[in-house]
């Protein structure tokens, strides 16, 4: 898209929706905008309904984490205007404790999205009809983006053929002793391997 075209885009957004837009930005030509996260249902109503907009489709929701920060989430919203062939990000940001106003009322797709950002990350939405796990089992403990979370995870699931049931175990790390292969030239030998032998050495 255009620079200009985005910077007009730009301006109109900002001119109506005033502050609750916080910060924006372009860059490698996409627009984004950082809103209040409590008027982010008027901030995405806005952007389907108006005639200069019409970010009709709602792409994707998804979550970032950066835990050195205060509010060390970033909800990101990823719209779409099929008639206006544009695009535009919109993320607000939230702790885990901060809940988020679900925007199912303006996007429906917005269910699955939202349950999964919950699941991943632990972000809450308030006025969610059902916001519970949707990738991991109702079990899981934890959530399995957030920085913070161990590589291994804190339980292993198993079915039990005795008890006839899935069973959750703490994890248990088991390695084998490893079997070099020599000859493989990512062991990083110091011998020359065979097909080398007129190969310059540096």
């Amino acid at each position: 898209m255009e620079e200009t075209v985005l910077t007009d885009l730009e301006t109109h957004i900002v001119s109506t929706l005033g502050d609750a837009v916080r910060e924006r930005s372009i860059a490698v030509g996409e627009l984004t905008l950082v809103a209040d996260g409590a008027r982010i249902v008027d901030v995405l109503t806005t952007l389907r309904d108006d005639p200069r907009c019409r970010f009709e489709v709602l792409i994707d929701i998804c979550g970032v984490d950066w835990p050195a920060r205060e509010r060390r989430f970033d909800v990101v919203y990823h719209l779409l205007s099929p008639r206006l062939n544009q695009r535009i990000r919109v993320k607000v940001e939230t702790d885990e404790e901060t809940a988020v106003p679900s925007v199912i009322g303006v996007f429906p797709a917005a269910n699955w999205y939202e349950r999964e950002t919950y699941d991943m990350y632990g972000v809450l939405f308030t006025g969610h009809p059902d916001l519970r796990r949707l990738l991991t089992d109702y079990g899981f403990q934890g959530h399995p983006l957030r920085k913070d979370f161990p590589l291994t995870g804190y339980v292993e699931v198993r079915y039990d053929d005795d008890a006839k049931r899935v069973v959750y175990e703490p994890v248990k790390l088991v390695q084998e002793f490893r079997r070099f292969d020599f000859e493989s030239p990512w062991e990083g030998p110091d011998y020359t391997l065979p097909g080398d032998e007129k190969a310059s050495r540096a």
